[in-house]
């Protein structure tokens, strides 16, 4: 597989670290896309949307396009948290450098700024991010007015910023385990085999049902605004 870009009026969210969620309250946003999420996150959701918006509004002020980086993040299958946050890191640089610093600023959600902390309850869950996300996307009118294009992360983008050659990946891969642990105990709770045959096959937006849910968010935003949608696809060796 390779990586891919898609450039249109709206964006995609990612997910972010699932967590255990207390006290469901059903919650819709603007558009009409509704998530059971903690209502202990309520405000500091809110309070994210408030802050991001207001970033963006600046970049834009500015006079840059804004896009938005859409990546899996959450620790699963073998997937890493930090070395995703390491990949859409790179992505963000690589970009803007593309396009121009001074042109294009990409939302990259992986940024710690950007995570919501712990409330009493615990952590905020997969459905917090969505919600928190699909506000910033949508836009105080519900149509997307924040962002010029949206960016998805495909296996080149992390063989890129994993610096991977096209021979023996795996073997790449299970080196570049035995480095991180030497320092972050934290990634021994990823299974090792697990962790060397994602990052090989299944590292993209592709395998991520995150990123198919977002797919189907901004589908439902986009009707709002069909007639200004410019795609474009591009393959990258």
């Amino acid at each position: 597989m390779r990586s891919f870009r898609a450039a249109f009026a709206l964006g995609l969210v990612t997910l972010g670290v699932q967590g255990a969620a207390a006290e469901p309250i059903t919650t819709c946003t603007q558009g009409g896309i509704c998530y059971c999420v903690n209502a202990d996150f309520l405000a500091v959701i809110q309070e994210r949307v408030s802050t991001i918006r207001a970033r963006l509004a600046a970049e834009r002020a500015a006079g840059k396009a804004t896009g938005y980086i859409s990546i899996p993040l959450s620790t699963l299958e073998g997937s890493y948290f930090k070395v995703n946050s390491d990949v859409s890191d790179d992505v963000k640089k690589r970009v803007e450098a593309k396009f121009g610093a001074a042109s294009v600023w990409m939302l990259n959600p992986g940024e710690k700024q950007w995570a919501l902390p712990d409330q009493g309850s615990g952590k905020a869950s997969g459905a917090d991010y969505m919600l928190m996300w699909t506000r910033v996307l949508e836009g105080a009118t519900g149509d997307g007015p924040d962002f010029d294009f949206v960016y998805f992360t495909g296996p080149d983008d992390f063989h890129r910023a994993l610096k991977l050659i096209d021979t023996d990946l795996m073997g790449q891969l299970d080196a570049e385990y035995d480095r991180r642990a030497a320092t972050d105990p934290d990634i021994k709770n990823v299974d090792k085999k697990l962790f060397r045959n994602y990052y090989a096959l299944r590292a993209s937006v592709a395998f991520s049902l995150g990123s198919h849910d977002e797919w189907n968010i901004a589908r439902a935003v986009n009707e709002n605004i069909r007639d200004f949608i410019v795609w474009y696809k591009a393959h990258v060796n």
